[in-house]
């Protein structure tokens, strides 16, 4: 027998505090043990193999597809056609010395596999039978090859005519409840509720593309890499690109790409892809995440909130429907459908801001906008914000209206409409009659006070746009202490002629997490935030995390929030 392979992997998922440490060596140490001599038994049984696949006769098919082609079998009966069935062990139960009942799973779905030695026909012996119930191990993977059958109690199963087969043991024992993302297959391995978390997340998606395509949209995918990230106010992550020997950028989002694909003649184009920024992370933001944006010709912003009403309503029937019938049965109900079956609040931002605040605004265009907000804040008794002297006036009316306007959004969804212009370098703007104020045809979708999607009428005026550049990097570089420039090949793109243009933005994981009813964005990551995937892709993962945190990696950010 070949001495056991030592792998540094072997070792447990389970990681503690720092107070905890000393009481859970001795733990960790009989963990290690056990992984150990799991390897060592099988061994010793010539079972540490890794096969490759074969046919072991009749019919493969998978796990779901089995359960719907003989759900209609009666009691008692067997089926003449042989089949193969793989799939994870989830238990092992043992009926005298010559019945073995396993449990196996699939594609989120369970049956039951029989191995009564009267019915097998590869000359399997008693001992043959024991052995492998004795070997087999919640976590192996085998193949099983049988007939339908329904059991006495009501079971469907599958009879196996040969002694099963594994294909690939399960070394390292699997918890019955891990709180880790750094090994986030354990975690879906151990809760069915973090699977279907991220199986809903996949519904989404497809459903967000079947919704587009149903509308003559085309889906396009843009430059992730490029020389400038433009088309939100955020930081970028910077790489050095060989190809070219300089500097590049990777996108923020690709917003103004497929504005020129719009000009390019593309009237209903939208793309599902991934955005960077180069930021903190908390409870609702990470640097990598999933964005979805169209943009549609001579769509105003009517089209928009109408558009989107329809979508966010179509999303939550669909997942209501995936969470009742079963499908996802793990996740609890979407709250409250209702909700989205009417039509959507609307506030607008200035008279909105101003009745909370009981006073009117200043001329938000003028040069001492901010000190003339500043001071009307104090004069009415308004509670401050940390740094606020030095927050640029877009961030300051951020504030004003996480704090005031945003809540409105608890009880049912919220467009917040015809934002500042300042607040909205890319969207056209006009002059409020009521307001007087200079403002931009924009509006965004608070749920639950979270802002889920962004919208609103384009610039298409090349020289308003350039204008509108002009004073977004001022304010960046007040904010961010960056050197930014013009994006002048855009405002060239802009010069052949963009129609009048609604655009779109909505983050996926927002929408994720709204109708899996969890707060962290984490939870619909497939391998959890950034911290999770870099402290889960290096080593230090596989040697013991011992004092870095129990179970998802949180910060102080996160806590607060």
């Amino acid at each position: 027998m070949r001495p056991p392979p030592s792998l540094q992997f072997l070792r447990p998922y389970a990681r503690v505090p720092v107070a905890f440490q000393l009481l859970r060596r001795a733990q960790l140490s009989q963990r290690c043990s056990f992984h150990l001599a799991r390897q060592q038994e099988l061994e010793q049984a010539g079972a540490l193999k890794y096969p490759r696949i074969q046919n072991d006769g009749g019919v493969i098919m998978r796990i779901p597809d089995f359960r719907s082609k003989y759900r209609g079998i009666e009691q008692g009966t067997v089926t003449e056609e042989e089949v193969t069935l793989r799939g994870r062990v989830e238990s092992v139960r043992r009926a005298g010395s010559k019945l073995v009942f396993i449990d196996i799973r699939s594609e989120f779905e369970n049956v039951q596999g029989l191995c009564n030695l009267v019915k097998l026909v590869d000359g399997t012996t008693g001992v043959g039978l024991k052995d492998l119930a004795r070997l087999l191990n919640r976590g192996d993977i085998i193949s099983v090859t049988g007939k339908a059958t329904r059991t006495q109690t009501g079971e469907l199963s599958i009879q196996a005519i040969r002694l099963p087969q594994v294909l690939a043991p399960s070394i390292v024992p699997r918890p019955e409840k891990v709180e880790d993302t750094l090994h986030r297959h354990i975690d879906m391995l151990a809760h069915r509720r973090t699977v279907d978390t991220l199986r809903l997340r996949s519904y989404i998606i497809r459903y967000l593309r079947d919704f587009f395509h149903q509308r003559n949209f085309l889906e396009f995918q843009t430059p992730i890499l490029s020389g400038n990230a433009g088309g939100a106010v955020a930081r970028p992550f910077t790489v050095h690109a060989e190809a070219v020997s300089k500097d590049v950028s990777l996108r923020i989002a690709p917003e103004l790409w497929l504005k020129r694909l719009v000009v390019g003649g593309v009237d209903r184009v939208f793309e599902l892809g991934p955005a960077f920024r180069n930021e903190g992370i908390d409870q609702t933001h990470n640097p990598e995440f999933t964005i979805c944006e169209f943009y549609h010709a001579y769509a105003n912003l009517q089209d928009l909130i109408t558009t989107t009403q329809d979508l966010i309503r179509g999303v939550a029937e669909h997942c209501s429907e995936l969470i009742s019938n079963g499908t996802l049965s793990s996740l609890p109900e979407v709250s409250d459908l209702s909700v989205y079956q009417q039509p959507f609040q609307q506030a607008e931002f200035i008279p909105t801001l101003e009745a909370k605040l009981g006073f009117v605004l200043p001329d938000l265009t003028s040069r001492t906008a901010h000190q003339d907000l500043v001071s009307l804040l104090d004069q009415h008794s308004i509670p401050r914000f940390d740094g606020q002297d030095a927050l640029p006036l877009p961030k300051l009316l951020d504030k004003l209206a996480e704090r005031y306007i945003e809540p409105l959004s608890l009880a049912s969804p919220l467009f917040i409409t015809h934002h500042p212009v300042i607040m909205s370098p890319l969207s056209k703007s006009f002059l409020c009659p009521s307001t007087k104020q200079h403002v931009s045809a924009r509006t965004e979708l608070f749920i639950r006070g979270k802002e889920l999607a962004n919208m609103y009428e384009e610039e298409n005026d090349p020289f308003a746009q350039r204008e509108k550049f002009a004073e977004q990097i001022k304010q960046k570089d007040v904010e961010e202490g960056q050197k930014v420039e013009v994006d002048e090949s855009f405002c060239y793109a802009l010069a052949s002629g963009l129609p009048p243009t609604g655009g779109w933005g909505c983050g996926v994981e927002r929408l994720v997490m709204l109708m899996a009813g969890t707060g962290r964005i984490s939870e619909v990551l497939s391998f959890g935030n950034l911290r999770n995937v870099v402290v889960g892709g290096s080593n230090v993962a596989v040697t013991g995390m011992e004092g870095k945190g129990e179970g998802d990696l949180v910060t102080q950010e996160e806590k607060k929030e």
